[in-house]
Formats: structure tokens, sequence, C-alpha cells
């Protein structure tokens, strides 16, 4: 494995570094984005029931909004509960718009690895082709031996930019695909919430979870 970085040459640096960056975000994007993390179950139904029965209090309104991104979309909403229905949709908006940037933390980074592998892998091949060229220049082309190093160059570095590009494009995809999910996901029980608080849904608040 050793020799076979030291053929890429240089370049296979910044490549390694991306791979490590790719794999340090998609792992810390499994832990952050987890649905029960996101998106506690029975949360609507639990915040009914505090405000039911009169215990929603300050203290515990600031608990549900430090809790989960979930809670801090509704707590914007139940801050709200006494104005009308189109003030607390707004403030659950604004709130959930910050909420997503959140949840599309370093996904711009995994992108970004994404799209510069593949052309680090193409600057080692072109490193390699001039390495090659050179060797023709002084040595003509009966020398195979003295072919290889460029040879080399040309081939490890493009095939380890692909191999660091394509994993690190799927889980770009994966997870944008996910934190779309999670936001409509959000986005219904935000409006959930704000039917209920509303006296629209009592009767079915407890299919909100």
């Amino acid at each position: 494995m050793l020799e076979t970085i030291e053929a890429g040459g240089w370049v296979m640096l910044p490549i390694i570094a991306c791979s490590i960056v790719a794999t340090a975000i998609v792992l810390e994007r499994f832990w952050a984005l987890r649905r029960r993390r996101i998106m506690p179950d029975n949360l609507v139904h639990n915040i009914w029931q505090l405000h039911r029965t009169g215990k929603l209090t300050e203290q515990r309104i600031q608990e549900i909004r430090d809790a989960s991104p979930l809670g801090r979309m509704l707590t914007a909403g139940i801050i709200n509960r006494y104005h009308s229905r189109e003030v607390m949709k707004e403030a659950i908006n604004d709130t959930g718009r910050q909420v997503v940037s959140g949840l599309e933390r370093y996904l711009n980074s995994l992108g970004t690895i994404a799209s510069v592998t593949p052309l680090l892998g193409l600057l080692g091949t072109v490193l390699g082709m001039i390495d090659i060229f050179a060797v023709i220049n002084e040595a003509g082309v009966g020398h195979a031996g003295l072919l290889a190093g460029g040879i080399a160059k040309a081939l490890i570095t493009t095939a380890a930019g692909l191999m660091v590009a394509i994993p690190t494009l799927l889980f770009h995809r994966f997870f944008n695909s996910k934190v779309n999910k999670l936001a409509i996901g959000m986005e219904e029980q935000a409006l959930r919430l704000v039917e209920v608080m509303k006296g629209e849904r009592e009767d079915g608040v407890d299919d909100a979870s």
C-alpha cells in the first residue's frame, strides 16, 4: 500500500486527506441525523398534554427546545401560542429554516470533496503523462522500466481520485435526501402542533407522534 501511494506521487497526499475528511463527515452525519434524535416520538402529544394540564412552564419549554431540532421548531410556535395561527406558523417557519440549515452542516464540504478528488486524480494523470514524455524525450521509447513510473503515477492517482469521489458523492446524495425527508416530517409535526394548539385537532392529537 505504501509503495502504491509513493508511486502516485505528491498528488496522493491531498487525495488521502480528502478521504479522511469525507469519512469523518460521513460518520458524524450518520450520528447526527438519526431520526430519533431529530424527531423524538410523541413530542407533539406530550406538549399538548403539558399545555392542557397547565404544566407547560418556561423551564419545560426550554427543556423541549434543547432536546432536539424538532423541539426547537415546536417551541417557536409554543412561545407564540397565544397569538394568531399565522404568527405561530411564521415563527415556526423562521426557526425551521435555521434548523434545516443545521441539519445540512458539512454537506457542502462533502459535495466539494466529491467534486475535487476526481480533478486531483486528473492532475496526477497529467503529471504522470508529463513524466512519460520527459522520459521519452531523454531516453526514447525503448526503456519500459523508465516509462513505468509515469504510467503508474497516471493510473494510480486517477483510480485513487475516483475511489474517493464515488462513495463521497453517493453519501452526499443520501444525506441530502435524508435531510429533505426530515424537514418534511418536522414541518408536518409543526403543523399538527398549530392545529392542536388552536383547537382543531384535540381529538386527533394521539396520532401526532
